[in-house]
C-alpha cells in the first residue's frame, strides 16, 4: 500500500476564486527535459534554450487565457495565473495543460503534483515576478538544480 501523500493545496480554499496564483510544475525526477541554460554576457542576460519538449510546453502555455507571466527552466516551469472571471479553477488549468503537452509529446514528462502559492498583494506579486525573471541567471543556485 502506498503511503498517503501530503496535501499540496490549501485546505478549504476555492482555487477558482478571483486572484493571482504562482505555480511551479516540475518534470518527473527533475530531469532536464525542457531545455538548457545559455549563460549571460555583459550585454545579454542568461536565458533558456528550449528543447522540443520545452517548445511544446510553451506552445500550450501560450493558449492559457489566464496566463500572466511564465518562465520555462530545464526541469520546471514557473507561471503566474490571473483568475478574474471564475469559470475554471487552477487545478483544471494545470491538468489540461499537462495533458495537452503529454499527448503531443507521446509521454508524460510531469511529476504528479505541483507547487502553488496564492499571491496576496502587489509586493508579493512583484517579488515573485522578479524571482521568475532572474531564475535563468541563478540556475546553478536554484532549488531545482540537479547536476
Amino acid at each position: 500500500m502506498l503511503p498517503n501523500r501530503k496535501q499540496n493545496r490549501l485546505s478549504g480554499y476555492n482555487y477558482a476564486e478571483n486572484g493571482a496564483y504562482f505555480i511551479t510544475i516540475c518534470t518527473k525526477d527533475k530531469e532536464k527535459l525542457l531545455g538548457s541554460i545559455l549563460e549571460g554576457t555583459t550585454f545579454l542576460p542568461a536565458s533558456v534554450q528550449l528543447s522540443h519538449l520545452g517548445q511544446l510546453a510553451e506552445k500550450y502555455l501560450l493558449r492559457i487565457a489566464q496566463l500572466d507571466h511564465y518562465v520555462i527552466m530545464p526541469n520546471h516551469v514557473h507561471l503566474i495565473l490571473l483568475l478574474q472571471q471564475p469559470s475554471i479553477s487552477v487545478p483544471q488549468i494545470i491538468r489540461s495543460w499537462k495533458i495537452m503537452v503529454s499527448k503531443e509529446a507521446g509521454f508524460s514528462p510531469w511529476q504528479r503534483s505541483y507547487y502553488d502559492h496564492i499571491i496576496r498583494n502587489q509586493s508579493d506579486y512583484d517579488r515573485i515576478r522578479t524571482y521568475m525573471e532572474e531564475n535563468p541567471a541563478r540556475w546553478a543556485s536554484d532549488d531545482y538544480y540537479i547536476k
